[in-house]
């Protein structure tokens, strides 16, 4: 054994700790963490990072020299077990920690880490992602904002949508096309651009749940020093590669860079249990069976996690087969949110907010298609996983080799 594994605390000393230091600091939950829609909850979930950070228990995957405590994914699993049933900043998992810190690591500046991540990992910055845009989904490298070199600066001009929570955010990591002459996977650059930089602008969506989270966002002429560049000026998909690659993880609940955890949209069996006793349909058999089938594939949901995890650390599995866990998890969501609102029945859209129907059973399944979209499609998933997994061959896309200044686009 090696002296840096020698001196890693063992998970069930570390498992022990925490579970007296969340009971001594953290008060408990009230509800789960369903979005975050005020100025008031974004401070409370950055006051309670602070309170992990100063209590030794924040950015656990995440190295000591940014703030980290160096642990394992193993260790952070123990903390997320032991932390349900507190308040917890889950409103910082995602984009925050789990994608948009995790890809800094991965691909920033020495100066760009010791900048952006102890702040993070205090609660005293915010990082969303800027990729999708207006006119394409999918076809991510397809996109037409576009960032110009002008001396020591870059020129930032475009929009973005659909990016979670931009209001609240202090960076966020802005894919746009620097090189039009080269096929369009090439001629891609990611930047770190700050939210309150001249020129951008950020407009919140209204969607069908009521809900304002996501954000669009309009750049007119940003200025951005050279040094905002993420990994290196036309290799914008490999680090997109590697932001989407932390995405699916996040979506699909298997990363190690969160800050406690919650169940799914729909709940856990006990929710449902509880949803079924108010309603008075614990008895039927049916009701029954859809609580004992969200609990097994919610069992099989985290021993493919744990599974698929250990073999992508250990080389036996592509970073593609995080895909599994994605689309697995988007089909626990929909199973579960489906069975709630079957066992809620009509206390969904009519029960009182502190009555049957409680929990937003008819909003959660009103946002239910969210699992199939955020993280990159269920239909991208099985196009990764039969690609790059089980090695089928590849879709044909006509762009491919074309320079993207010549491939054919609407107005």
């Amino acid at each position: 054994m090696t002296e840096r594994h020698a001196t890693i605390e063992p998970i069930a000393s570390f498992r022990d700790r925490a579970r007296r230091w969340l009971g001594e600091n953290l008060p408990p939950a009230t509800e789960y963490y369903v979005g975050a829609f005020d100025e008031a909850v974004w401070a409370r979930h950055r006051e309670l990072q602070r309170t992990l950070f100063d209590g030794g228990f924040a950015g656990i995957c995440f190295p000591k020299e940014y703030g980290g405590q160096g642990l394992t994914p193993a260790h952070q699993r123990a903390f997320s077990e032991e932390s349900l049933g507190y308040e917890m900043p889950l409103a910082l998992n995602v984009p925050t920690l789990a994608i948009c810190a995790a890809t800094l690591l991965d691909l920033g500046t020495e100066q760009q880490k010791r900048a952006r991540l102890p702040a993070v990992l205090r609660g005293e910055e915010v990082m969303v992602q800027f990729l999708s845009e207006p006119r394409g989904g999918s076809d991510l490298a397809g996109l037409i904002t576009r960032a110009e070199r002008d001396g020591d600066e870059w020129i930032l001009n475009g929009t973005k949508i659909w990016s979670s929570g931009a209001y609240a955010a202090d960076y966020g990591l802005c894919l746009a096309r620097t090189n039009w002459d080269v096929p369009k996977h090439q001629g891609l650059t990611l930047f770190l651009v700050p939210t309150t930089a001249p020129g951008l602008t950020i407009r919140r969506i209204r969607q069908v749940t009521g809900s304002v989270e996501f954000c669009e966002e309009f750049f007119d002429d940003v200025r951005l020093p050279a040094d905002s560049v993420v990994g290196e000026v036309g290799g914008g998909w490999a680090a997109a590669t590697t932001l989407l690659h932390h995405e699916r993880a996040a979506v699909g609940g298997s990363s190690p860079y969160i800050s406690g955890d919650q169940p799914h949209l729909g709940g856990e069996a006990d929710t449902l249990i509880e949803l079924a006793r108010s309603t008075g349909c614990l008895d039927d058999p049916r009701v029954r069976e859809d609580i004992g089938a969200a609990r097994t594939t919610r069992i099989v949901r985290d021993q493919l996690i744990a599974h698929v995890s250990g073999a992508i650390a250990a080389g036996a599995m592509p970073p593609a087969a995080g895909s599994l866990v994605r689309l697995f998890g988007a089909e626990t969501t929909w199973l579960q949110t489906d069975s709630a609102l079957r066992i809620a029945g009509t206390a969904a859209a009519t029960g009182a907010p502190d009555g049957p129907g409680n929990g937003q059973v008819g909003i959660d399944y009103l946002f239910r298609n969210a699992g199939s979209l955020g993280g990159g499609s269920t239909e991208m998933a099985r196009n990764l996983i039969s690609e790059r997994v089980l090695g089928m061959p590849r879709e044909h896309t006509a762009d491919r080799d074309l320079p993207f200044n010549q491939v054919p686009r609407g107005r």
